[in-house]
């Protein structure tokens, strides 16, 4: 029996096992037109870490985080959730600890456009049962945490992209998640935005109680990663430490709220 990666008061351990997959296979159609997305993978994240997960397109890695944080069933292997089976869970057992556990930031951003910004933010704390003024003093404040302490009454249309993608984080955090998953935060953004956006994952949401990944073609933010796990025809191919240095720019980025 895998022990529980928290606290008996329900915290997370600093340093323990976030997300364990062991012979993980997936698989989609049937009979000749059967394609095989995920090959048996092995693979780990501990709670403080930044994991960068690299491959080409079409590899499986959008296929593997759906798998990890439940949203898409397995077809074989195992997968563990801060020390909890994920086939332990009835279906509405897993949408719970998902809300409750698990931050998702959107390569498109997903802000519903009717919603202002501490709106949108608002919504993971008002799905997991907390009060209007819980939620909203919750928003205002990881609003100010990314530099957009200003444009809280602001609606989509009127932020740029990063600044879009900085409500997003915010409201990916907004209910102190365990696990942050990142689908390409960066791929919609410039260079500079993008840094931006990476520095803020480093400096804001990464924390000894959270583990953080990154889906991401972008070689230039490998810099950010405390390691990086490479994928090739749904397999893992590689895991190995980053290097700090190879930051583009090699110099940190202040977060200002324009």
């Amino acid at each position: 029996m895998t022990s529980s990666p928290t606290r008996v008061d329900g915290s997370a351990i600093p340093g323990a096992c976030a997300v364990r997959a062991c012979g993980v296979e997936k698989s989609f159609g049937s009979g000749d037109s059967k394609v095989s997305v995920l090959r048996g993978v092995d693979m780990e994240t501990r709670l403080g870490e930044l994991v960068l997960l690299m491959g080409p397109s079409g590899c499986g890695k959008t296929t593997l985080i759906s798998a990890l944080c439940g949203t898409l069933n397995i077809d074989a292997g195992r997968i563990e959730l801060l020390g909890r089976d994920l086939a332990s869970f009835g279906s509405s057992e897993r949408v719970r600890f998902r809300g409750q556990h698990v931050g998702f930031v959107f390569q498109q951003f997903n802000l519903i456009p009717t919603l202002s910004a501490m709106e949108n933010v608002s919504i993971p704390c008002l799905l997991t049962g907390g009060s209007d003024r819980e939620a909203e003093e919750r928003a205002a404040h990881w609003l100010e945490s990314v530099g957009l302490g200003s444009h809280i009454d602001s609606f989509p249309r009127e932020m740029s992209g990063g600044q879009q993608q900085r409500v997003a984080i915010a409201r990916a955090l907004v209910h102190e998640p365990d696990l942050l998953i990142c689908d390409e935060p960066t791929a919609a953004l410039d260079t500079m935005t993008g840094r931006t956006v990476m520095e803020l994952l480093k400096t804001v949401a990464t924390r000894p109680n959270r583990s953080v990944i990154i889906v991401t073609h972008d070689q230039r933010i490998e810099g950010y990663a405390d390691r990086i796990i490479e994928m090739e025809d749904g397999r893992i191919r590689a895991s190995r430490a980053a290097h700090p240095a190879s930051v583009a720019g090699g110099t940190s980025i202040s977060v200002s709220p324009t």
